[in-house]
């Protein structure tokens, strides 16, 4: 199948030539995520920035070990959220973890996931699920904090 192709093609893509990798300062969290199943794992990082109206994703930044689909994830999440408002950062992240949960069953919306609909297939692996999601999950997890700490740049 040539979409499936093409999918494979941008998560190795990511996978080889990972965006925003390597863990920068300054940053308003940190957080480590394990998946205990694989042995995946992250750390992420996050800056947070005051617009006036809500808080934006100015940075993320990360370090991680594990297969292929945990670290291209991670790396298209990147290039999905930062720059975006908090809130519209949540959407995609809940749009994704629809899509994480659909077993191959949704139509992802590429205007909203962009490069993350090749995780798509995915889906259709309960195993893989989780290495999918660790960067999100992180995101999701230092986000919470960086906001709750409410010190933002």
């Amino acid at each position: 199948m040539q979409l499936e192709s093409l999918y494979q093609e941008i998560i190795l893509d990511h996978y080889r030539s990972p965006h925003h990798k390597g863990l920068r300062e300054p940053y308003d969290a940190e957080v480590r995520h394990v998946n205990p199943t694989c042995g995946d794992e992250v750390t992420l990082r996050v800056t947070l920035k005051d617009t006036g109206a809500e808080p934006a994703v100015a940075d993320i930044s990360y370090d991680a070990l594990g297969c292929s689909i945990s670290q291209a994830s991670v790396s298209v999440m990147t290039d999905l959220i930062i720059g975006k408002p908090v809130s519209e950062a949540m959407e995609i992240c809940d749009e994704f973890l629809a899509l994480m949960q659909s077993r191959g069953e949704a139509e992802p919306d590429e205007d909203t996931l962009g490069d993350a609909i090749a995780f798509a297939g995915v889906s259709r692996y309960p195993a893989r699920i989780k290495c999918a999601l660790l960067g999100w999950m992180a995101w999701k997890d230092a986000t919470a904090q960086a906001a709750h700490t409410g010190d933002l740049s």
